[in-house]
């Protein structure tokens, strides 16, 4: 390993009770390949919060990155479900197609590569996140949603009225799966309530029943029909559905 030059990392890493920084970075890999002249990483920590002795802070991570010389690279904190935190340091530019447990906070680049996204948070996602969402992964193809939390306002007010427009449209044009099963109702009407979301390749879609009958209004909704005309499989959570109602609504699921 010590005449090692290029080096590509994923590592993803649980059952510590401190993240992997700069320090851990040159002390366990780079003191070991002196040679290595190319290094692109992508390292993720889980800690539980109970078990930190100090409080996380990403600018503090990004430094201890900077005292080892490592200059295109970033860091994100983000705490979710289950009281833990997660610790994520890259590269830039980002060149996985994967990116997980990304939350609310998170720098202002544009990640060309990935497909795969995870999204969560134990604060609500606003319409603004997914508009940003839009702009960074301009080549998104798969988006799964956590987050237990409502949206609020922000969610409600399109919810009780269709012909209110107040958001800009978000467009995905290379999304093909999104899975909303284990996210509130409100990010169900945030994707195919079409005054919010044009999905226009969604092929492959995860739900609770019981949210999606809600948020089409058993099937009747004009508003969020058109994001559906294209899906080809549906994985449901919860009670039966009459498939009458899935093939007026999906017509695209018995093609």
């Amino acid at each position: 390993m010590s005449y090692l030059e290029k080096l590509t990392l994923y590592l993803p890493i649980k059952g510590r009770n401190r993240v992997i920084d700069g320090t851990n970075v040159q002390h366990d890999i780079l003191d070991y390949m002196p040679q290595l002249h190319s290094f692109t990483f992508y390292i993720c920590t889980y800690v539980e919060t109970v078990d930190l002795s100090y409080k996380l802070s990403s600018e503090d991570i990004q430094q201890t990155l900077t005292n080892i010389g490592q200059q295109q690279v970033t860091s994100i904190v983000n705490y979710i479900q289950d009281g833990t935190a997660v610790c994520s340091i890259f590269s830039l530019p980002f060149e996985f197609d994967h990116l997980k447990n990304l939350g609310n906070k998170f720098p202002n680049i544009v990640f060309s590569c990935v497909a795969f996204l995870l999204v969560e948070d134990i604060n609500p996602f606003k319409h603004e996140f997914f508009i940003r969402i839009a702009r960074s992964f301009p080549l998104l193809k798969c988006l799964r949603i956590f987050n237990r939390e409502s949206q609020g306002l922000d969610g409600l007010m399109t919810f009780s009225s269709d012909n209110c427009q107040l958001h800009s449209i978000i467009e995905y044009p290379h999304l093909t799966i999104l899975d909303v099963a284990y996210a509130h109702r409100d990010y169900v009407e945030q994707f195919l309530n079409e005054t919010k979301t044009y999905i226009p390749c969604l092929a492959e879609f995860q739900v609770s029943v019981d949210d999606l009958k809600a948020v089409t209004k058993d099937f009747t909704r004009e508003e969020t029909r058109r994001n559906c005309a294209m899906v080809k499989r549906i994985f449901r959570l919860g009670s039966f559905v009459d498939p009458k109602d899935l093939f007026l609504y999906f017509p695209s699921l018995y093609k």
